[in-house]
């Protein structure tokens, strides 16, 4: 945590990543231009990425060795792991490891088969380290059983008590003690699991560990990443992932394993459709085949089996330095850096801990260029700005170089398109208000006033299910979080609210909140709750493109009204009588600016990316009948007496 006077506003932000960006002279990886030749140190123009990433390729080629190791742990077990080493290595030189743990190979296998990148950009390569990946326990080359998201262990009583910590510990302990030519500081990074990953090895740290970056990390399978949204399962995310992922490895093995779903068609919507109930997956296709859907659908509701999982309270006793980084828009893990950062921050005082969100989708930061995601165009490649500064973050760190002056919240504010820095997350400043549903379909911050309970209400039908994207897919949509949503607004079963036309700019920064009064005919019910940005009516972009009355995604999440008291217990809805819902939305940090509309959209599907409720309850919501789909009306009511709402933060302008 730092002072109000080491807040980083964006001027000061301005000067320190100008002073970075000088100090780095190699291009970055998303550069389409590339101006570096390998072989003899003379600059030549590459005009495309293919060839960039030929030219890494070539680099670490010429200038690293490769040695496979397999490290014993304390129970015995020996994991497979790749070290790639700087060809000038000496007895006077010296480099700090940099290391990757992941369950999706360290391949390609062999001393003369080589990977094309090492680091999280060619920078690293370039300027010198002794890179490790390592295949994690159960996996690939690796011996032992496999767990997901395997449970950690507080209080370990013998040496058959491991978990992902002491198999971090145990292998920088014996890296440091066997890797010549180290300098004796280690840095760990990894996105997605790799990034759940990372969080478990920063945990109990090994003394050597001086820097972590979890990136997009994992950190609840049940509440937000993934597999589930508030106790609502992501089909789509889920089936095809453990269909490929959740295969049986009995034995060590550099085989592939992955073996991709044929869906037999391009149109998932229709596919899961036809599928009916989730229990169908099984005796369809998987016949028990999968152990962890099996797993999945044995524990519906928030029991051991997923709190075990959790990591965010196992956080602690972290001494490297940690930046989290993540992206407003990955459909997969905003939940965790969020939480991770969250929970780091309160589970380890005075450490060094810096959270940073960029305009992304999952692992945007470096898969792309950061430019653009669905309908929302940042107008520049944001990767440029954020990657120098993770460099400069793990070279400070591992190598003594110049320490970067981060805010500790460095975040991107979409729609204004520009980078704020904070000295917390959600800042300070951020003052707690209400955006009311009215009546009308209008939208306000002012409290509805003393009125008779009225509702809007709609049919949900789960035979006709509202799409959460437009796009043709099999595999869950990365675009349709920043999606226009006119497709949605049209339909019957869509509700929405819309604000006047704004006045000025309204931000806002931080966690969103639901309070929703409903009913519901049936006994079980979902709702989803969306945020949009609305266009003003004539928006030209170019003379070619007008974006007028577009309606773009913010942020959008489901809630599963069985768990309104908990997702531990799950709870029949009365039909016809009214219930409170409450539920945490994940953060925005969004600008919605002067001449727009404010918009929020209340549904009852959001398919396939969310399974469909039945609407009749049952108490494993995995083994409902086909005949269990009931058509159900809902209704949701606003008014003094049941003032449903979003819940914010808005920020103050820079001006004020």
């Amino acid at each position: 945590m730092r002072t109000p006077q080491q807040r980083q506003v964006l001027p000061a932000l301005s000067i320190m990543l100008g002073a970075i960006l000088a100090s780095i002279t190699a291009p970055t990886l998303s550069s389409n231009i590339v101006s570096t030749n390998v072989s003899a140190g003379n600059s030549v123009v590459v005009d495309d990425k293919a060839d960039a990433a030929r030219l890494r390729a070539e680099y670490i080629r010429k200038n690293y060795a490769k040695f496979e190791y397999r490290i014993p742990m304390r129970d015995g077990k020996l994991l497979f792991t790749s070290v790639y080493v700087p060809n000038d290595a000496s007895a006077s030189k010296r480099y700090p490891i940099l290391m990757s743990r992941t369950p999706y190979s360290v391949g390609p296998y062999g001393s003369d088969q080589y990977k094309t990148m090492l680091g999280p950009t060619a920078e690293y390569e370039k300027d010198g380290f002794i890179f490790v990946y390592q295949d994690v326990r159960g996996t690939y080359m690796s011996e032992g059983e496999f767990v997901n998201m395997r449970p950690h262990i507080d209080e370990k009583k013998s040496k058959t008590d491991i978990d992902e910590s002491s198999d971090t510990y145990d292998s920088i302990e014996w890296m440091i003690k066997h890797l010549p030519n180290n300098n004796g500081k280690v840095g760990q990074w990894g996105n997605s699991y790799p990034g759940f990953y990372t969080s478990a090895g920063a945990i109990d740290s090994h003394p050597a560990l001086k820097a972590v970056s979890p990136q997009a990390p994992i950190a609840d399978w049940f509440r937000g990443d993934d597999m589930h949204r508030n106790g609502a399962f992501n089909l789509q995310m889920a089936f095809g992932f453990f269909h490929s992922f959740g295969q049986p490895r009995p034995q060590p093995t550099t085989g592939a394993g992955w073996k991709n779903f044929n869906f037999g068609t391009p149109d998932g919507y229709q596919f899961f459709l036809d599928l009916g109930s989730v229990a169908n997956a099984n005796t369809r296709y998987f016949k028990n085949g999968i152990s962890f859907w099996n797993e999945i659908t044995a524990h519906p509701n928030y029991d051991h089996f997923w709190q075990s999982r959790n990591i965010l309270p196992h956080l602690k006793n972290i001494k490297a330095a940690v930046l989290t980084v993540g992206g407003w828009y990955d459909t997969e893990d905003l939940y965790g850096p969020l939480n991770t950062y969250k929970a780091i921050e309160k589970q380890n005082p005075g450490i060094q801990n810096t959270l940073v969100i960029g305009p992304w989708t999952h692992g945007g930061w470096f898969r792309t260029d950061g430019d653009k995601v669905g309908d929302a165009n940042f107008g520049y490649k944001t990767v440029q700005t954020y990657q120098p500064v993770e460099f400069a973050f793990f070279k400070h760190y591992l190598k003594n170089g110049d320490k970067p002056t981060l805010a500790e919240a460095w975040m991107f504010e979409t729609g204004a398109n520009r980078w704020r820095g904070f000295d917390s997350w959600p800042p300070k400043e951020g003052k707690d208000k209400a955006l009311y549903f009215q009546a009308n379909g209008k939208l306000s911050f002012n409290a509805p006033a003393n009125q008779d309970a009225q509702f809007a209400e709609y049919i949900s039908d789960p035979a006709k299910p509202v799409p959460y994207t437009t796009e043709i897919e099999t595999r869950w949509s990365k675009q349709y979080i920043a999606a226009d949503q006119r497709f949605a607004t049209s339909r019957p079963d869509v509700l929405s609210w819309q604000s006047e036309v704004l006045e000025k700019d309204v931000t806002l920064a931080g966690p969103l909140s639901a309070d929703l009064f409903v009913s519901v005919t049936g006994s079980d019910a979902d709702f989803v709750v969306k945020l949009i940005d609305v266009n003003p009516a004539n928006l030209e972009v170019d003379a070619q493109t007008n974006r007028g009355n577009q309606q773009t995604l913010v942020r959008g999440e489901p809630f599963r009204a069985r768990f309104r008291d908990g997702f531990e217990t799950a709870k029949p809805m009365v039909p016809n009588q009214m219930t409170k819902l409450k539920f945490a939305i994940n953060d925005v940090f969004h600008t919605f600016q002067r001449g727009h509309r404010i918009m929020v959209q209340v549904q009852s599907s959001w398919f396939p990316f969310i399974d469909r409720n039945p609407q009749s309850f049952v108490p494993n919501i995995y083994e409902a009948k086909d005949s269990d789909f009931i058509k159900a009306t809902h209704k949701v009511y606003y008014g003094s007496q049941q003032p449903s709402a979003l819940h914010v933060k808005v920020l103050p302008a820079l001006d004020e």
